[in-house]
């Protein structure tokens, strides 16, 4: 009889795809949170800082129960906060200050295929072809999901910006898969921790938090036309759009190969895309539905691939190795005792 009971790979796999999922819907409520704020008065960068600083605030007690994490890895956090967090938030924005933003979201959604050719050609580890395709698939359907092609423009320093983020999107991926390999493996909670930590405190000096008018959290919000506290969509964008999505995003990541969770984590446009429309009242037209599909597709076809199988090493000939010389002892005295 044959067991039903799943192989670990699977379950870690299964887990992984799980936690990968949660981590593209909590990013992906992010803008749709933001944006009542910055109607309110506060600027796109002093959001960031919130949703940076308040999630490191909450992860602070976690940090301090990982602080060995800091000494035993400290490139791997201090990569993680700078180019994960910092990197990705600074780059995004200063790229849509030139470039239409739906431009900028395609370029920075590079990250996953830029991936793969990081995972191949500088790790020289192999490639599912599912993730390949999967990828290419994703990539034109979020074209679509940001329609692209409404007020394209170039601006080489605004294309060079969003690059730079989808370059920092690669470092999210390949520093949170680092951090489970090594001799110290470290807890992704202590990756997420440090990384938020680090990153609050790159983005305090880069956006000089003490210049908001943070009053405007005391009051009260319009989100498609109803009224809320300021309060509840920046404890959304703190507690789930940010701690929970990089706590999932970090566990998913050491669970499915980088490649493959790059991939789902494209459903993240999507998802922002589907809110927008259901809680902002924005429209939501046939090119972005198919876009949608698209990635939906290029995300299923990449998880269900099988694994990449690294290559077998290559067995290395033997080196003869001469026998020792025989020397006749002198004497049976000299040849100490025979053994039994």
């Amino acid at each position: 009889m044959h067991s039903s009971t799943p192989s670990p790979r699977r379950s870690a796999r299964s887990l992984g795809l799980t936690l990968a999922l949660v981590s593209a819907f909590a990013f992906g409520g992010s803008g749709t949170a933001a944006k009542p704020l910055i109607e309110a008065g506060l600027s796109p960068l002093h959001v960031v800082w919130l949703r940076v600083a308040g999630a490191a605030l909450v992860l602070l007690p976690l940090a301090w129960r990982h602080r060995s994490a800091l000494r035993q890895r400290p490139g791997v956090l201090t990569g993680f906060g700078l180019l994960a967090v910092a990197g990705v938030q600074a780059c995004y924005f200063a790229s849509i200050a030139r470039i239409p933003v739906g431009v900028a979201l395609l370029i920075e959604y590079l990250g996953p295929p830029l991936l793969l050719g990081y995972v191949k050609f500088v790790q020289r580890r192999p490639v599912s072809r599912g993730a390949a395709v999967g990828a290419a698939v994703a990539v034109g359907g979020l074209a679509c999901v940001v329609e692209v092609w409404n007020g394209l423009s170039f601006d080489a320093l605004g294309v060079l910006f969003a690059l730079g983020a989808a370059c920092c999107q690669v470092g999210y991926f390949v520093l949170a898969d680092a951090g489970r390999q090594g001799e110290r493996p470290i807890d992704p909670i202590a990756v997420s921790a440090f990384g938020l930590l680090i990153g609050a405190v790159v983005l305090t000096v880069l956006t000089r938090p003490w210049e908001a008018d943070w009053g405007l959290l005391t009051g009260q919000v319009t989100m498609n036309g109803h009224r809320l506290p300021a309060l509840l969509p920046a404890a959304w964008m703190v507690l789930v759009a940010t701690v929970l999505a990089y706590l999932t995003g970090v566990v998913a990541v050491q669970h499915l190969s980088p490649p493959v969770a790059g991939v789902v984590a494209n459903l993240e446009a999507v998802v922002a895309t589907v809110l927008a429309w259901v809680l902002l009242g924005e429209h939501l037209g046939l090119p972005q539905l198919a876009g949608g599909a698209l990635v939906l597709a290029g995300a299923f076809a990449a998880q269900t691939s099988k694994p990449a199988a690294d290559p077998a090493p290559v067995p290395e000939s033997p080196v003869p190795v001469p026998d020792p010389p025989v020397s006749l002892p002198e004497s049976p005295a000299a040849a100490g005792p025979r053994p039994a």
